[in-house]
């Protein structure tokens, strides 16, 4: 099959090959209506630069790195898509990495692995710090994802997350509201994340608006945010006594709470007469599982077209330009495990 070239796109888009290598090139002065009409070229013709050619033009290949804790973790997985939807109409190509949360691996891909070959990192930390990421930053571009708090000047990366504290304020607010009173929690974690402190606080915020007081005894600790630590965590709270079980559970992921839906299912609850649940992340699994689930969902096209658009910027600034953190939108959606009902997948 013949590669589509840069001809390709601009016969499809209407313009010159210099025009539609300009918008390639992100090119100042191209108007937005035709920059618009080349990157939808781009996309529909699955467009990929040579990166050769680009590096013996520009100094740069055209190649950046996205580096996250974990890929098996719906919400990963589906940032990764985005990002690369992203990354693709500009005419970048990334690399998709996997640090585990281990400090040295996310400092080792911090530096682009190889930074004569990439041009810039996306990366989403849990452990590695600031003094550690600073001389890393001075010398690759680099973008920061997630919770873990870090002054943007001082580590010299932009900074794209949510507002954890406030998506988990929306979920208890919810169950709160629908007249739920044992309110658990299920993403206490051992390790204190950032992500872990800050939605514990955004839930004790919404309990005191809402009347009720925080029981330590529904706050089970866990060791990671995955389905089997939601199971085990949803057992421990049902196995508490009868007056003291919770009538409603705030998970801090939604893969938390699929696991906590499994463990009211293998008590006989029903779901959401018994046992409301909520979780976070909006995922496309809390859609399809029965019943299906209220979610917080961050907008993570925004989250991706952020981080894309602040490293892209970087990478070809002939200055230097201001730091910033950007804090993407999140909307709580409601669905069977707290409202009953049937509610339509949205497709």
């Amino acid at each position: 099959m013949r590669a589509v070239t840069l001809k390709d796109v601009a016969e499809l888009a209407g313009v010159s090959i210099k025009t539609a290598s300009n918008v390639v090139r992100e090119a100042p002065k191209v108007a937005p209506a035709t920059r618009e009409r080349v990157l939808r070229a781009v996309r529909d013709l699955g467009y990929r630069p040579n990166p050769s050619a680009r590096r013996l033009r520009t100094g740069r290949s055209g190649l950046i790195a996205l580096a996250v804790p974990q890929l098996t973790t719906p919400y990963f997985a589906e940032l990764a898509h985005h990002v690369r939807t992203e990354a693709t109409a500009l005419g970048l190509t990334v690399l998709i990495e996997e640090t585990l949360g281990d400090p040295a691996e996310e400092l080792r891909l911090a530096t682009g692995v190889s930074a004569s070959l990439l041009d810039g990192v996306i990366l989403s930390p849990l452990h590695v710090s600031a003094t550690e990421l600073a001389p890393v930053a001075s010398e690759v571009p680099l973008v920061l994802l997630g919770e873990r708090s870090y002054e943007a000047e001082r580590v010299g990366a932009d900074h794209v997350l949510i507002d954890n504290a406030g998506a988990a304020r929306d979920a208890t607010a919810h169950l709160a509201g629908l007249g739920r009173t044992r309110i658990a929690v299920i993403g206490v974690d051992r390790k204190g994340s950032a992500t872990s402190r800050q939605r514990l606080t955004g839930y004790q915020t919404a309990l005191h608006e809402a009347g009720l007081s925080f029981d330590p005894r529904l706050a089970p600790t866990i060791g990671e945010f995955d389905r089997p630590n939601g199971l085990a965590a949803m057992r421990a709270l049902l196995a508490l006594p009868p007056a003291a079980r919770p009538d409603a559970v705030f998970c801090f992921s939604d893969t938390l709470a699929i696991g906590a839906q499994r463990g009211a299912f293998e008590a006989g609850l029903r779901i959401p007469e018994d046992i409301a649940l909520a979780g976070v992340d909006g995922s496309q699994e809390a859609a399809y599982c029965t019943p299906s689930l209220t979610s917080v969902v961050p907008d993570k096209a925004a989250i991706a077209s952020l981080a894309v658009r602040c490293l892209a910027a970087r990478i070809k600034a002939e200055e230097p330009l201001p730091f910033e953190v950007h804090t993407a939108p999140h909307a709580l959606l409601a669905r069977e495990s707290t409202l009953g009902g049937r509610t339509e997948v949205k497709l």
